[in-house]
């Protein structure tokens, strides 16, 4: 509390701004991106709904949303992030979420525990792919994972967002959140083909077709359809994915909506599963190695729809409304081992089922007024999650030995069974209701070089647990909580900002769950308290009209839990202290530029009877950086290059600090050709990750006193044709 204090008070002294903008690059599909939106976006005002403008060079927008306050400019914001654009996720074939941000140096993709949910950590914590937002709108995204060819941006939001989005349902986001928005129909219109191909054997089509219509093109259409399938770059592993998306939206001048409609079947069959040590790390096996039982498979149908609307009442009065909704099935069937140093694996099978049901609202109003000189925003809102979730599972008590280097493959036990509820009919087990009220005041002064706001969130959390095999209720809780934010910005030019904030998370207490590392849990089902953090941060922005940087200095604390004597218990506190570095744009004709650093140093503090006291968290890389660039071949019209660096430090592997995680680089190359055969445009691209076939640990935890081992991808070949028609 001390250093928040005094950087606060540093903070409060200097002034600052949260931003995203500049004017469209005009030039972008001359350079071989794909076109972007032309008809919603929004200069100089913040919008609900309207999208803002690509920065120069198309792979990343000038802004993006900020919670309650709309989508802002990045240099009028007082926090940081980046929001990067479909034509990006399209030049760099991107097959999820997690694929783009790949490019971003504050964020690591990593595996849920137990299953094979992307888990994104920004900032040292992680956020799972259930609590980011389709629109603003929590809880609705598909839980494992989520197609790019779904969204028009991914905008990553960097820090503590408790104020401004209100608590994850899902238990996380302490170190920031992504929200994903829905592809939108271009000015130009769109009907495009995609036929890829993935080493070692799996196969892809895409169809996007979108086009304007009516009065001022003011009604968008956007259908998108997807289908995957065959065997991926590692061994056995075989996905079959289908993907429907419908979106329309209106631009009117006084009403702007968007509805979006979707459907995804994820079907993974020999998952690579996640690998617990057992004392010290493992050797790394060759990287297409597929060390999982055949019989093992991962399943996920989720239909999921989201509704945004706002419309200006007068020039000062502007109202908004959001819902969404979602209804998904999840089926696994999984064997996660457990190793020693030498590469023996203990497994037992664990099989599961899910059903959720899940509906979000978002509402609000933004007034804006002026007295005198000072320039006054005064935004009310009000938002809604409620949650009802049925599981049931069985362990097998008997382990299996296999071998992480030369797998052996086992007839599936099917005795000695721990169950939890009926597999074909599951109970609900989790029912979490999240409601919360906010008001938020910006004053502009000085002709608005100084914006600053101020603002209060009251959130209340009602999570209730049930017993999987009867349905009583076994814990629960109904508590209350304010979270309060400051943000300012002091733009001292038009391209130079500087901006603090202090801000708090707070995420709805977990549930504890009945297996963990393969260890059954004394304390299952029942619920954490909410897990309350401070955020103070510091930064400044420039913004050269083709490029621009941001450099951002925060500290960041939320309670910790641990797992002592098969129970998860709070203790204490992680502290992470750090630095980031973000660039992006095209500083030269051509050539575009994605990169930066982290560095990152994080503690255990005021841990229960000290133990650990001082050492790092598991999985959490004091240093973390991305170089990505793209080059138009001047000699060759058409042809653009592409490399990329990601280098990750090494991690701790167990809160003791005794074992950890080597250091690991990776090499991504990548080229286009955008060319017309018989005056029809025709896109070729080729890509290849892991150039060098690196064999690397790319992550260890991912969920809270857990350290299971996540293998990184081998080297990859992608090759896809698109055409216009």
């Amino acid at each position: 509390m001390n250093m928040n204090r005094t950087l606060l008070a540093a903070l409060l002294a200097s002034g600052a701004p949260f931003a995203f903008a500049q004017e469209p690059d005009t030039d972008a599909n001359a350079s071989g991106t794909e076109p972007g939106l032309e008809e919603m976006v929004v200069t100089g005002q913040r919008s609900q709904v309207e999208l803002l403008q690509e920065y120069s060079g198309g792979q990343v927008a000038r802004g993006g949303r900020a919670g309650l306050l709309g989508n802002l400019d990045f240099l009028d914001a007082p926090f940081s992030g980046t929001a990067y654009t479909a034509s990006l996720a399209a030049a760099q074939q991107a097959e999820s979420v997690g694929d783009v941000l790949q490019n971003d140096p504050v964020v690591r993709v990593a595996k849920g525990f137990g299953n094979f949910q992307e888990v994104y950590i920004l900032r040292g914590f992680p956020v799972y792919s259930d609590d980011i937002t389709l629109n603003g709108v929590y809880g609705i995204l598909p839980r494992q994972f989520v197609a790019a060819e779904l969204v028009e941006r991914v905008e990553v939001f960097r820090g503590a967002n408790a104020f401004l989005n209100g608590a994850a349902p899902g238990g996380s986001g302490t170190g920031g959140t992504v929200n994903l928005v829905p592809k939108r129909a271009p000015g130009e219109g769109i009907a495009k083909l995609t036929a890829g191909y993935e080493s070692d054997a799996q196969y892809q089509t895409a169809l996007d077709v979108g086009q304007r219509f009516g009065e001022n093109d003011a009604w968008g259409i956007r259908v998108n359809a997807v289908r995957r399938d065959g065997e991926a770059a590692i061994e056995n592993q075989e996905r079959e994915l289908t993907v429907f998306s419908l979106g329309t939206d209106y631009a009117g001048e006084r009403f702007r909506f968007s509805a979006d409609f979707g459907y995804q079947d994820n079907h993974v069959d020999q998952p690579l599963p996640q690998v617990t040590p057992l004392g010290d790390i493992p050797a790394v096996p060759e990287s297409n190695r597929n060390f999982g039982q055949p019989w093992t498979y991962s399943d996920e149908k989720q239909s999921f729809g989201v509704v945004r609307g706002e419309y200006d009442v007068t020039d000062a009065v502007k109202v908004w409304l959001a819902g969404g909704a979602r209804s998904g099935e999840e089926a696994n069937l999984l064997a996660n081992p457990k190793s020693d140093a030498d590469g023996n694996l203990s497994s037992s099978r664990f099989d599961n089922t899910r059903e959720d049901d899940v509906t979000s609202l978002d509402g609000g109003v933004e007034l804006t007024f002026n007295t005198g000189s000072i320039n006054q925003t005064v935004v009310f809102s009000a938002s809604s999650v409620d949650l009802e979730s049925k599981n049931a599972f069985a362990f097998y008590l008997t382990p299996f030995t296999s071998d992480l280097y030369d797998p052996v493959v086992v007839t599936p036990p099917q005795t000695d069974i721990f169950p939890g509820g009926d597999l074909n009919d599951p109970l609900l087990t989790e029912k979490t209701k999240n409601e919360s009220l906010a008001l938020a005041y910006t004053a502009g002064l000085l002709d608005d070089r100084l914006l600053a706001t101020v603002g209060l969130r009251h959130q209340n959390i009602k999570t209730n647990t049930f017993d999987y095999n009867d349905g009583s209720e076994l814990s629960g809780y109904d508590a209350s909580k304010v979270t309060p934010a400051l943000g300012l910005v002091w733009k001292s030019s038009d391209n130079l900002s500087f901006y603090g904030n202090y801000a708090e998370s707070l995420q709805p207490g977990s549930v504890v769950p009945a297996i963990s590392g393969g260890v059954v849990i004394d304390n299952a089902g029942e619920v954490i308290d909410p897990l309350t953090g401070e955020q103070v941060e510091l930064g400044v922005k420039y913004d050269a009209g083709t490029f621009a940087t941001t450099v951002s200095a925060f500290t960041l604390e939320r309670a910790n839990t641990i797992v002592v004597d098969q129970r998860v218990e709070p203790s204490g506190r992680q502290e992470n202290k750090g630095i980031e570095v973000s660039v992006f744009g095209e500083p030269s004709e051509g050539v575009r530029l994605i990169g930066g650093a982290t560095y990152l140093q994080s503690e255990l503090a005021r841990t229960e009877g000290g133990v650990n006291q001082g050492n790092s968290p598991i999985g959490v890389p004091e240093l973390q950086a991305n170089f990505n660039i793209e080059w138009d071949v001047w000699a060759a019209r058409g042809l653009t290059l592409e490399a990329r660096v990601v280098y990750t430090d090494s991690q701790y592997a167990n809160e003791e600090n005794t074992v950890e995680l080597d250091s690991w680089q990776r090499f991504d190359l990548g080229a286009r050709y955008a060319t017309e055969l018989n005056n029809t445009p025709v896109t070729l691209r080729a890509r290849l990750d892991n150039v060098f076939d690196e064999h690397y640990w790319a992550s260890t935890g991912g969920f809270p006193g857990a350290n299971y081992l996540i293998m990184g991808n081998p080297r990859t070949l992608s090759l896809s044709a698109s055409i216009d028609f």
